[in-house]
């Protein structure tokens, strides 16, 4: 079949090259039974080159399903996939076919691949190696039949490099790799799959279809479509939805499309990766303690700058509360946190304070303890204390819950 065919066939409107060297490898691939891993960032149409694939393939009068494992629990992802016997675990109160059975002879489509467990990857090796899997709860091997096509929006080497993918099913996987473009690497296309939208949902919603003037059609092009098509299409349709002429306007056209400079001064904690989030408030503690030593440091090396040249007294006075302690989103603290700081002396006169050159070297070389849980524990009798042992009170002191404190208190065998 040639590529304008598929392209009717399938719906695809484009003539990007990237867009159809794409096409081009899923239709030579389509008749083989090779594994094949489809790149992309969410919303280019993944799942369309997976159906292209099978369309087109010996198995095409077979079964095909789409999985989408981001959206399957852990816990149920390896039964989802390949079955499960009577009583292998709470809740299953029959045997159950999995997908890899049930699809024998057809092709499964494994979306986010990179988000499938560990364990359940082992599973999936095997079962492409070999074409053997077992049910949970069973130890007998079963045969299947599948061609597996899969796609993520991920990186899969980096994953592999970082232990959350299997290397070994990587490179199974991607036996041929088919990079479908983002929509704005595919600029010429932009204009055509607008106009197609707007025709359609004109049809749809019995409007006319709306047309964009040159200006607009400029913003349209180098708008950066973090959601590529899909995006697209949700714009196309709120305009010919809600817009009041059909003639839209550079103006007009901005009002439907996000405002990329409020994501642009979203603060992002240094070094997070998409998705890393603390595990526990025993990671978020930890991330505090190293904020506020290294905040100690600072303020020990400014104090000596000040012993060392007395002219700097007036421009260390700046330093506020709200410049010297910061939480670890780099945010001012909130007042619940005002007894970390040390209360001005009430006596009258300071003295001077002299520092031989061995002290500050001395003081310099001490390293304090950076055990967690010394920490943490000193913080809950801190907090305790200040409050006369009132538990709510204490608990909104260090910002967690009444009931995560008294978990703490029986952990660290704490009677308040």
């Amino acid at each position: 079949m040639d590529l304008q065919s598929i392209k009717n066939r399938f719906n695809i409107i484009g003539n990007a090259p990237a867009l159809n060297h794409a096409l081009n490898t899923a239709a030579q691939v389509a008749a083989t039974d090779l594994t094949v891993l489809i790149v992309g960032e969410s919303g280019v149409g993944k799942e369309v080159f997976s159906q292209i694939i099978h369309a087109l393939s010996a198995r095409k009068h077979n079964p095909f399903i789409a999985v989408n494992c981001g959206a399957i629990p852990e816990g149920t992802i390896d039964s989802e996939l390949f079955g499960h016997e009577k009583g292998s675990f709470t809740g299953a109160v029959d045997s159950r076919k999995g997908y890899f059975e049930t699809v024998s002879g057809g092709t499964i489509f494994l979306d986010e691949i990179g988000e499938m467990p560990i364990g359940t990857q082992a599973r999936l090796l095997r079962v492409l190696e070999t074409g053997e899997f077992i049910r949970v709860g069973s130890s007998k091997v079963q045969k299947t039949d599948v061609r597996v096509i899969a796609a993520t929006n991920r990186e899969l080497l980096e994953f592999t490099q970082k232990g959350r993918f299997r290397e070994d099913l990587y490179y199974r996987l991607s036996t041929v790799p088919i990079r479908v473009p983002s929509l704005r690497d595919r600029k010429e296309d932009i204009s055509l799959l607008f106009r197609k939208f707007v025709v359609d949902f004109a049809e749809r919603y019995k409007t006319t279809p709306v047309q964009l003037d040159e200006e607009a059609k400029a913003i349209l092009i180098n708008h950066p479509w973090q959601g590529n098509v899909r995006e697209l299409k949700n714009i196309a349709e709120q305009i010919s939805v809600l817009s009041n002429t059909s003639l839209i306007n550079a103006s007009t056209l901005q009002g439907f499309l996000p405002d990329q400079s409020k994501f642009s001064r979203m603060p992002v904690l240094a070094g997070q990766n998409q998705g890393g989030e603390f595990a526990n408030e025993r990671e978020i503690l930890y991330k505090l303690f190293f904020d506020m030593k290294k905040d100690v440091t600072e303020l020990k090396k400014m104090f000596v700058e000040i012993l060392q040249n007395p002219s700097l007294a007036g421009a260390a006075a700046n330093f506020t509360r709200e410049s010297i302690l910061q939480d670890f989103t780099g945010h001012e603290v909130e007042n619940n946190t005002q007894h970390f700081i040390a209360q001005p002396s009430t006596t009258t006169a300071a003295q001077p304070l002299l520092l031989q050159d061995n002290d500050m070297h001395q003081h310099e070389e001490i390293e304090e303890s950076l055990n967690i849980m010394d920490k943490e524990k000193e913080l809950i009798l801190k907090a305790l204390k200040k409050h006369k042992g009132k538990r709510r009170d204490a608990s909104l002191d260090l910002g967690i819950s009444e009931r995560t404190l008294y978990r703490k208190l029986k952990e660290y065998d704490i009677e308040d």
